[in-house]
């Protein structure tokens, strides 16, 4: 099932933003091929420290192995004249880049899109800045909770004045998403065309747009909202049980829902006392300090078996080390379990789309830094003897097991 077989690309991405949207791509079987510096690679790799060392032989950090799977990796110094013309030959075989990065830097780099168009005028060149290619903040340094705090959106999740930021990243994953459907739309064009175009996303807009329930209600009411607004809005609910395990509750934002939650929980008076959805929102907090005081009474289990037998949306709350043996989880066939030759047993989330019914391909683990770069050169016929030279130079890292 690989709907992007034959398209390829460069990622030059670090971190997060550049390498989750090529990996996004390579989910649906496109073939990546991830230009790492030399001995060095995506900063990533070295997010996984023991006693505060690194160890530079086991640059396979969980936090690259998140955004990295089906690739390739070349370890190519393109900041050499060597490196940069093997570079430039690679853009002339592909038919999408990917990086992220301050603006002006892959134009520094001799890579900007105006000078790889010359070479491949096909070319979808994706760029990812922290604020955008100008304005007042466009040179500042940016990463994820840059983007959470002047979008708007880090306001949006806080209380209080505790300094620390609650959750995953979500500006850089944002990004990454649009960045794909942006670039899906330009392949998408040019086989009308024939031309490529250039992709310009930031870590800002893509959450503003995420946001714009909260921000449409402001611009159109001129009224701000507190940050349990949505919740109160939908009739939202995460009550805590007896033994410290909580469920999650959606039953107030349609009547029938609250109605058959409320007898199943044995408060057929709610309905009575709050029987509309205004009057539900009026009264979020209350209702919400009810309902906790009634899940208090058991435990999550015997509250489960209780809420299976009404029509009620709910569910257990489950955290990232039992995701994986929840019964729909399981059902779903969520999680893959490959291998790495050096690294062993790789376990992560499958994309989340079906096509036909299916989302299995042929995929390859995250790879090593520089586990490809002789099979990649030797595609653009460099020939054995030049590729043990250019690692005796430095220019590469070969960690196929040939040339270096």
């Amino acid at each position: 099932m690989k709907l992007l077989e034959g398209v390829r690309i460069l990622d030059l991405g670090g971190f997060i933003a550049g390498p989750l949207t090529s990996a996004l791509l390579a989910e649906w079987g496109a073939d990546v091929i991830k230009v790492e510096r030399p001995g060095i690679g995506d900063p990533f790799r070295r997010f996984e420290r023991k006693k505060g060392v690194v160890d530079p032989a086991n640059l396979y950090a969980p936090q690259f192995r998140s955004h990295n799977r089906n690739k390739r990796s070349i370890a190519l110094d393109i900041t050499s004249d060597e490196g940069l013309e093997i570079f430039r030959s690679l853009v002339a075989t592909v038919d999408v880049l990917v990086i992220n990065s301050r603006p002006g830097v892959p134009e520094r780099l001799g890579i900007g899109y105006q000078a790889l168009k010359a070479i491949n005028e096909r070319l979808v060149f994706c760029e990812i800045t922290g604020f955008g290619s100008d304005g007042p903040y466009a040179d500042r340094p940016a990463f994820d909770n840059v983007g959470q705090a002047v979008s708007g959106w880090s306001s949006r999740y806080r209380v209080g004045d505790d300094p620390r930021v609650l959750g995953p990243a979500i500006a850089d994953p944002m990004a990454s998403y649009n960045s794909a459907i942006g670039i899906l739309a330009a392949l998408y064009d040019r086989q009308r065309t024939g031309q490529g175009r250039l992709i310009e996303v930031n870590l800002l807009e893509p959450l503003i747009a995420l946001a714009v329930e909260p921000i449409m209600h402001y611009l159109n009411t001129g009224m701000g909202a507190d940050v349990y607004y949505r919740a109160a809005m939908s009739q939202a609910y995460t009550v805590t049980c007896s033994d410290g395990l909580r469920i999650g509750l959606h039953p107030g934002a349609v009547d029938k829902f609250w109605e058959s939650m409320s007898d199943a929980i044995g408060r057929s008076d709610l309905p009575v006392t709050y029987p509309t959805r205004a009057a539900r929102i009026e009264h979020y907090q209350s209702i919400a300090e009810q309902l906790n005081e009634v899940f208090l009474t058991r435990s999550r289990d015997e509250w489960l078996d209780i809420l299976s037998t009404g029509d009620v949306p709910y569910a257990p709350e489950r955290g990232v080390e039992d995701i994986m043996t929840d019964p729909q989880v399981e059902h779903l066939g969520t999680f893959y379990e490959t291998e790495h030759p050096r690294f062993g047993k790789i376990v992560g989330p499958h994309r989340p789309v079906l096509a036909d019914g299916s989302r299995e391909i042929d995929f390859r683990p995250p790879p090593a830094l520089g586990e490809h770069t002789a099979e990649v050169l030797t595609e653009l016929g460099i020939l054995d003897e030049r590729i043990v030279e250019l690692a005796r130079l430095g220019i590469i890292n070969d960690d196929s097991g040939s040339g270096g």
